[in-house]
């Protein structure tokens, strides 16, 4: 019994560090995404392009 007590404890514990990691690099990605929006969207206003709201560019 002590065995599997450990064996749930070891596993849940390892489980919590997954779910931190993907919790983690799912921010990671989302954060990403805005700054590159964002780079994109000022390279186009200094080139002078208008930029509509969800991403697509129109001359």
């Amino acid at each position: 019994m002590t065995n599997l007590i450990l064996f749930v404890n070891a596993f849940l514990s390892y489980l919590l560090v997954f779910v931190f990691i993907i919790a983690v690099v799912v921010v990671a990605c989302i954060i990403g995404v805005k700054w590159r929006k964002s780079k994109d969207a000022k390279a186009a206003v200094e080139a002078g392009v208008s930029v509509q709201t969800d991403g697509n560019t129109a001359v």
